[in-house]
């Protein structure tokens, strides 16, 4: 059922219960015929309003820092899979409190905490906690380097040459996230360096983490290979495949609705001001960068037809993204739609220069609007003392 975008405040995060179950439907049928483990990573989406729906679909969730580990225990009811560069003193004996799983960024974090994960397991011999240690194969097909955990001096995970031949005691896992948005032919290519670097260590182990970036409900992904790859992985080694995306649970499942509030001319180029920020809202289009689609718009200019560039409401002067054409020309009032803002976007949003965060609501499968939630001054103040 379309959008009633009328009954919807400007700017909002709209998530479409509809495509959420399309997409983890698909990714439920990959893990069943894989016979691997797909949890959500948090850090792409983490609208936990929206917990329930996924936890008929997915076992467990994956964090990155102690707030999202309570995030998953408190509305997933998971113990959580955590990854962090590096751990904290005072927050490490809540973490394994909290976890399943606790994958460490170097030999020395692992050695350092060790005694305590041992004395953990032996005060709570119910827990299953399980350690693992993430390694980089120094194989990575991500373009922006910002994104790229395999550029040369990575802070992200050990080399082959930093680690033994055998698996430290009490290490049962390795993890690599080397992926980005990409398909099952670059995941082929990864585990092919991956196994030549490490297929002994892989022998050892119970598990194997291959992190996220797998957008397998992207259009044109292929899932049979996707499946083919993680169970012959699974067999050959003997072990747990656990995959944990993020972008791929939310792809394409909703839109931020923004408003126009003024129309200028700024020495020839027509612009466009929202009551959005692309630096405070839409980081993502900056840093990677990228431009976002706008519903009824052309994607490129087209000469003959009105042209805006669209701007944020922020004084950053470079709070602005490309060109677009419309059909007709706009006005003070007129709805912009930014496609596909669901994941990534809304985990990275702030409230810059004092604008108000997006409100988040869910289009229902009924074809009505459920606004989860608006945020004002206090939102703003109690982020700063």
């Amino acid at each position: 059922m379309p959008i009633d975008y009328s009954q919807i405040p400007s700017p909002c995060f709209v998530l479409e219960e509809e495509l959420l179950r399309k997409n983890l439907e698909l990714i439920d049928s990959v893990q069943k015929a894989a016979g691997c483990k797909i949890i959500l990573a948090l850090k792409g989406f983490s609208m936990y309003s929206v917990f329930p729906i996924v936890k008929e679909y997915l076992d467990g969730a994956t964090a990155s820092s102690l707030n999202e580990v309570k995030l998953i225990n408190d509305f997933m009811g998971y113990q959580a899979h955590t990854y962090m560069p590096a751990y904290l003193d005072n927050e490490f004996q809540e973490i394994m409190e909290r976890s399943s799983h606790i994958t460490f960024n170097s030999l020395g974090q692992w050695e350092r905490f060790k005694e305590r994960v041992e004395d953990f397991k032996t005060a709570n011999p119910t827990h299953k906690l399980s350690c693992g240690i993430r390694v980089n194969p120094q194989y990575s097909e991500v373009e922006t380097d910002m994104y790229n955990p395999c550029v040369p001096g990575s802070r992200l995970g050990v080399t082959r040459d930093k680690l033994p031949a055998e698996l430290p005691a009490g290490v049962d896992g390795i993890h690599f996230h080397t992926l980005c948005e990409n398909g099952a032919d670059t995941l082929e290519r990864t585990l092919e360096a991956l196994e030549s670097k490490f297929g002994d260590l892989l022998h050892q182990a119970k598990w194997l983490n291959m992190g996220g970036g797998h957008l397998m409900t992207r259009k044109g992904y292929d899932t049979d290979k996707l499946i083919k790859l993680v169970s012959n992985i699974k067999e050959k080694y003997n072990l747990e495949v656990i995959l944990e995306p993020g972008s791929a649970i939310a792809w394409r499942t909703g839109e931020l609705v923004t408003t126009v509030l003024d129309v200028l001319d700024s020495q020839g180029v027509d612009v466009a001001i929202l009551d959005t920020s692309f630096a405070a809202h839409m980081p993502d289009t900056l840093e990677m960068p990228y431009k976002p689609f706008i519903v009824n718009s052309h994607h490129d200019p087209e000469p003959g037809k009105p042209t805006y560039r669209m701007g944020g409401m922020t004084c950053l002067a470079g709070d602005f993204i490309g060109d677009y054409s419309f059909d007709k020309t706009l006005e003070i009032g007129d709805k912009i739609i930014f496609e596909d803002m669901i994941h990534y976007t809304m985990v990275k949003t702030t409230t810059f220069n004092g604008v108000n965060l997006p409100s988040i609501g869910i289009w229902k499968m009924s074809g009505d609007f459920e606004l989860i939630r608006s945020f004002g001054y206090e939102s703003f103040k109690d982020r700063l003392s």
